[in-house]
């Protein structure tokens, strides 16, 4: 297996561009599945992810041409409507084939879908089996590891998220695109991912008013085109980036990004003393002086988002006084830390949820190995502002997320390679 090895301390600075969102892309490949009409999709991350959503999609049938930045698919010829075991159990985004499937083909069997050690036991599918429920599908659960759900008809339905979920926000969505009637769906998820799921079906013919609010109304159309989809730009990975930046002190420029999807961490940056300026697509992260601490507490978008709690519990432990992280979405999230002291963070336990940071600490270079995607660039970010020398391993679960991490970071100065 493939390993980061990091010296750490080295110089940073340059441009370092923002790849196209995973999270967005996870969504996009299998809506193809709701048009016969062959979708393009541009600005495509090059990740583990996306390789193995389009692998799903080959083995039900459909035809996948890969370009450069980019891929075009062809759904008319899919002749399954059961998703390979192997492949659905490597990633947790298998789960946003099944919603799709049901709609075009009224049936759809399918494994509980696998993912990073953060979702094991940790990341049920009930509100993907209830809002398949209410739209009139019958559920049949093989102990809980296998699904196969049917419906001679599906119908629209009224549902209230009982947990504000991103992704079986989007999954009820699509699926209501192409069942008639007016579906309303409540306590949504208002995440930028969705709003440019939906923008793209509503070129395609579906009728969905209030994404990107609590409310989200969609009056479904039977048949939908399809056309070209860009994939908006990664905002954790912009988050990440300038984490980063502000951690090693660094001048940095983030380009190809939206700042405005990350509102939330660039206001943190104010209150803490992070130096920097913003346009329309670029983020200036500039040499700061003193910096404080400040707690966070995750929250569903537009709050502080999940997936840069990691990064930022290394920025914490470079900033003066003592932050409580509190995680509020994922179960066993912080327990990555541990590898974090051990680099010399002074790091506390509070309970499962929080932990107490006190900076600033000198982190120093250790053996790792990354736990999970968004475990694995907080290591990546500690491993280039520590002494000596960082050996991250598993990082397989790096790339399920980060297109050329090393690359890119060593076109700002970084001194990483990636050792087979």
């Amino acid at each position: 297996m493939p390993k980061f090895v990091i010296t750490g301390g080295a110089k940073l600075s340059g441009q370092i561009a923002v790849c196209g969102a995973k999270n967005s892309a996870l969504k996009i490949i299998p809506a193809a599945i709701l048009s016969e009409e062959p979708i393009t999709i541009k600005n495509l991350p090059n990740i583990e992810d996306v390789d193995r959503s389009l692998e799903l999609l080959e083995s039900l049938g459909a035809s996948v041409t890969r370009f450069k930045g980019g891929v075009t698919i062809n759904t008319k010829k899919i002749k399954t409507t059961e998703l390979d075991q192997k492949m659905a159990d490597k990633f947790r985004g298998s789960i946003m084939f099944v919603g799709v499937m049901l709609a075009r083909f009224g049936q759809v069997k399918f494994p509980h879908p696998g993912g990073c050690v953060i979702g094991a036991g940790g990341r049920p599918i009930d509100l993907f089996i209830e809002g398949y429920k209410a739209f009139g599908a019958e559920i049949e659960e093989d102990h809980g590891h296998f699904y196969n759900i049917k419906a001679k008809k599906l119908k629209p339905a009224n549902y209230f998220f009982p947990l504000v979920s991103v992704t079986a926000t989007e999954s009820m969505l699509m699926t209501a695109s192409i069942i008639p009637g007016k579906t309303i769906l409540k306590n949504c998820a208002m995440e930028p991912e969705i709003e440019a799921l939906a923008e793209y079906l509503n070129k395609q013919g579906a009728k969905i008013k209030g994404a990107g609010s609590p409310t989200i109304i969609i009056e479904g159309n039977k048949k939908l085109k399809a056309g070209i989809f860009n994939v908006i730009p990664d905002r954790i990975e912009t988050g990440s980036f300038a984490i980063l930046a502000a951690a090693a002190n660094s001048e940095i420029k983030i380009t190809k990004c939206n700042p405005e999807h990350i509102m939330t961490l660039l206001e943190i940056f104010k209150k803490i003393g992070v130096n920097f300026e913003t346009g329309k697509d670029w983020i200036q992260i500039k040499k700061s002086g003193k910096l404080l601490a400040h707690d966070i507490k995750t929250h569903e978008y537009p709050g502080f988002a999940t997936d840069l709690q990691s990064p930022y519990v290394v920025l914490m432990t470079q900033v003066h006084g003592s932050s409580m992280i509190h995680e509020t979405i994922y179960d066993r999230r912080l327990i990555w830390t541990d590898m974090l002291s051990q680099m010399g963070a002074n790091i506390t336990m509070c309970d499962p949820h929080r932990i107490l940071v006190q900076g600033p600490t000198k982190l120093h270079g250790k053996h790792l190995m990354s736990p999970d995607l968004r475990a694995g660039i907080a290591l990546v970010i500690a491993g280039l502002i520590a002494d000596g020398v960082t050996e991250i391993d598993n990082i397989y679960q790096i790339d399920r997320g980060y297109e050329q991490l090393e690359a890119r970071l060593q076109k700002i100065g970084a001194n990483i390679k990636r050792i087979d």
